[in-house]
């Protein structure tokens, strides 16, 4: 443990992405199986423990240290487990600190009732610079600037092995990846995931900057709204299995049963996960396709552990393929897209319609022609154009010039600033999650009694270091009430907020829910009353 909690306090304090690499590196090189494994297994996935939450770490301090130096360290630190780390009573006895293996095991152990018993005595067995690492890995939640793909692709740099192979393999194995290692490290033959429903790295686009391409070299699809999904089918007979798989490789079968029948061969089918809209038999205009619903209907359904038969009713969920990787054995991912198309093409025959339906190509004279549809698919359940090579093979990741996503413009809606919270990590000193709203009814008419904000958003992106200086400067110089870790300010500074779309919703005041608010401007210049009105949201809803 005590090596672990090393690397965690030196990734904590590097910025450089080669030098995360290489403590990543250098650590799984040195350290031996299991520890390593565990330990790779927190940094790119995070672990559970169902009975150790933030929750229980706070009832723990409570007991221990005075509760409202507690709240006030917290609030000021911004982190839960650096927080508890610190203020932990120090043991009257040495450390003694367990080994990465050895604190999995007791921390899997532990129960709902046991971990309040169990847990302080783990935590007594650690200096501060432990207490922090355990409680990171205990939580689940590293955030330490360290993402998914950079823990794989120190492995990979660790072992000299591709780290698009890694990334294949790693879904179809489990922590402490024993496999994995003896592979990379030992030489042994790679891990069989032939007959394993596992999910294989999405090929990803660059986002399409000022300028062009040419249609006879790149063809044109929808980017449709909803979330984009791997199907897998595995395996033979009755050992044969299905798996949907979100963008990031999370398992999300369970929330979509109806789909898992619906695969009849083995394959890996790339898509967008939608759910039926009004047009339910899938009808047809002449710019795209219908049958979808906003992904604010699709929304309802997404992380849900059950689904009850009225919402498969009233939901049922269908995937709009983009692409296939592999299809009954043969890879076609080194194929170029215009033949994987055409062969995804004959393949849809032997798909129920009630399911699956193919994203079509939208035919376009020249790429002027192209931005003159895209500028008319607001209304549509889409967010813009992919454009793609014809000739490109499916590779994982991004690869420049292969593939672009061009997202239609945001919607902008002048807002005014209501309420602001600390951020965490490195803004755990600053204001910087702001709650923003709009004027129901006019506050420049002076027989209007009754005009007032209701909140429609909240946004942490969008703004230089600079300005988040000067709004944190902003929000402590106008706080008027406070309720715990918020702050509600006088209703003085404007946001023009940009957002994708907007949506009927029964859970907020307003009844209207933002999807991807960010802040686009801050208005100093602009006075509050001539922010937008809820009416202006409410013109903008689709259904």
């Amino acid at each position: 443990m005590e090596a672990f909690a090393a690397l965690i306090d030196a990734l904590v304090y590097t910025r450089s992405r080669n030098e995360k690499l290489r403590l990543i590196a250098e650590y799984l090189r040195a350290t031996p199986d299991p520890d390593r494994g565990w330990a790779l297994a927190a940094l790119a996935d995070g672990l559970d423990f169902p009975a150790v939450k933030s929750g229980t770490i706070r009832t723990l301090l409570k007991e221990r240290v005075d509760p409202v130096l507690w709240t006030l360290s917290r609030d000021f630190v911004g982190d839960t487990a650096e927080t508890a780390s610190l203020l932990w009573p120090a043991p009257a006895a040495a450390p003694s600190p367990p080994g990465v293996s050895e604190a999995v095991e007791l921390l899997s152990a532990m129960t709902r009732k046991s971990v309040l018993t169990e847990l302080p005595l783990l935590l007594d067995r650690l200096d501060a610079d432990g207490r922090y690492a355990l409680l990171k890995l205990a939580t689940g939640g590293m955030r330490i600037g360290i993402s998914s793909r950079l823990a794989k692709t120190a492995f990979a740099q660790a072992f000299a092995v591709p780290v698009d192979e890694v990334e294949e393999y790693w879904h179809g194995l489990h922590a402490p990846y024993g496999e994995l290692f003896a592979w990379a490290a030992e030489g042994e033959p790679a891990p069989d995931i032939a007959n394993l429903p596992t999910f294989r790295p999405f090929m990803l686009a660059h986002p399409l900057e000022d300028g062009t391409v040419d249609l006879a070299d790149y063809a044109a699809e929808w980017k449709w709204d909803g979330i984009r999904v791997q199907l897998v089918r595995a395996g033979q007979g009755e050992a044969a299995q299905t798996r949907l798989f979100s963008r990031s490789g999370d398992d999300i079968s369970a929330t979509f049963p109806e789909l898992l029948d619906m695969l009849p061969f083995p394959a890996v089918l790339d898509g967008e996960l939608l759910v039926r809209g009004s047009a339910q038999g899938g009808e047809e205009n002449e710019r795209t396709q219908g049958g979808a619903a906003s992904f604010n209907a699709l929304q309802q359904r997404l992380g849900r552990k059950t689904v009850s038969k009225k919402m498969l009713a009233e939901a049922p969920a269908f995937v709009r393929l983009y692409d296939a990787l592999l299809v009954e054995g043969e890879d076609w991912r080194p194929l170029p897209w215009s033949e994987r198309r055409a062969r995804l093409e004959t393949l849809m025959p032997r798909l129920p319609a009630s399911h699956f339906d193919l994203s079509k190509v939208v035919e376009a004279r020249d790429f002027e022609h192209l931005a003159q549809i895209r500028e008319g698919s607001r209304e549509e359940a889409i967010e813009g154009l992919m454009l793609k090579r014809r000739d490109s093979p499916y590779i994982a990741g991004r690869r420049t010039g292969l593939w672009y996503k061009w997202k239609r413009d945001p919607l902008l809606v002048d807002c005014v600033l209501m309420y602001a919270q600390r951020g965490s990590g490195k803004r755990s000193s600053f204001y910087s999650d702001y709650t923003f709203g709009c004027w129901a009814g006019d506050p420049n008419d002076p027989h209007g009694a009754g005009a007032e904000l209701l909140p429609v958003g909240k946004a942490y992106s969008g703004f230089t270091d600079e300005e988040l200086k000067k709004l944190d400067r902003h929000v402590r110089g106008n706080t008027v009430k406070r309720f715990g870790p918020v702050r509600e300010t006088d209703k003085s500074l404007v946001f023009e907020v940009a957002f994708d779309s907007v949506h009927a919703s029964k859970r907020h005041k307003s009844g209207l829910a933002m999807r991807f608010p960010r802040i686009h401007r801050i208005r100093w210049d602009k006075p509050a009353h001539e922010a937008d009105r809820i009416a202006a949201l409410e013109a903008l809803i689709r259904d």
